[in-house]
């Protein structure tokens, strides 16, 4: 009898520290659900089809893998239409714009405040949260907006550094002629703007107009002489202009808008993955004007493969863990 009474207790106290450990297994349980869930959704990484979305997106991309952040590769997705919306839509997680085009999403496109890169990220930093829950993350201390560039000769010769610089060699009437789209002329937010801002004028002799807007059509006709151009329409961080010996003039009195690149995401993502702003952040510090046009050029004009050339600057800099660095290019 006395046999039986212990089985039952001995029985009885296993139940009862079963139940009691119950709470805690359906925690570890939900824990564990959670991370294999949280896991299971990679940050979606998009890019812009062109030479430095692509770059940029690799630059996030691999920063992201080595800090152990689950990613799917969608780079190269297509134009600021497409990733924008996609963004939007969430189709997408996470992709580098600039902040110039902040004044188009907002319909602020007569804002000067886009002429500052402080405040307009700023700006569009407060406007796409309030209405888009989308975070914009530190910004690159670039500018890849319409701008002009002389010829390495010109500038030394003439001591051209600024856009003010240029005014005063045209007034003085320095021999200058400019390589440029048909659009750069005649659009009020690109050549009218400078010469209104700086008080310059090139007359038609002073122009070469070439068909289409590519700037490597310009940036050839300055570095070549053709027609005599010695200057051209380029965009701030082209990688062709300092292959071409072509030096892009500073624009001091803020003409045109700033186009930083950062990183934009879903406000969600940060929930998951809040070591994102931390693991980007040094990466765009350090690409200012010199070094986008270094690495670009390493893409446009040296064949080099975005994925290369973003996994060189990141290792060099120091900004990938060791084992990381370590790993073959595949």
């Amino acid at each position: 009898m006395i046999g039986r009474w212990r089985i039952l207790i001995l029985c009885l106290l296993s139940f009862l520290l079963s139940v009691a450990a119950l709470p805690q297994a359906q925690a570890q349980y939900s824990t564990q659900e959670k991370t294999q869930e949280k896991s299971s959704n990679p940050v979606r990484v998009a890019s812009k089809i062109d030479t430095e979305g692509s770059l940029l997106g690799e630059l996030i991309l691999q920063t992201l893998v080595a800090g152990d952040v689950p990613v799917e590769d969608k780079l190269s997705l297509g134009a600021t239409n497409i990733v924008r919306n996609a963004l939007l839509n969430n189709e997408i997680d996470l992709y580098p714009e600039y902040t110039g085009n902040g004044a188009f999403f907002s319909q602020t496109t007569e804002d000067t405040v886009w002429k500052s890169l402080e405040a307009g990220y700023e700006q569009i930093s407060a406007w796409d949260y309030d209405n888009n829950k989308l975070v914009w993350l530190q910004p690159a201390p670039a500018n890849n907006t319409w701008a002009i560039a002389v010829t390495r000769e010109l500038a030394e010769k003439e001591s051209l550094a600024t856009l003010a610089d240029l005014a005063s060699y045209v007034n003085r009437d320095g021999k200058i002629k400019l390589a440029a789209s048909a659009e750069f002329v005649n659009s009020p937010v690109a050549l009218p703007s400078f010469q209104k801002v700086y008080g310059f004028t090139f007359n038609d002799g002073q122009l070469l107009v070439l068909s289409g807007g590519n700037t490597s059509a310009t940036i050839r006709a300055a570095a070549e002489g053709i027609n005599q151009a010695n200057a051209a329409m380029v965009y701030g961080t082209d990688g062709a202009i300092s292959a071409a010996n072509l030096v892009v003039l500073d624009d001091i009195q803020g003409a045109q808008a700033v186009y930083a690149p950062a990183p934009v995401l879903r406000e969600e993502i940060l929930a998951d993955y809040p070591q994102i702003p931390e693991l980007l952040a040094p990466v765009f510090k350090k690409l200012n004007r010199e070094v986008l046009q270094g690495l670009n050029e390493k893409i446009q004009v040296q064949g080099m493969p975005a994925k290369q050339v973003a996994k060189t600057f990141l290792v060099s800099n120091q900004l990938l863990p060791k084992a990381e660095e370590s790993k073959p290019d595949k």
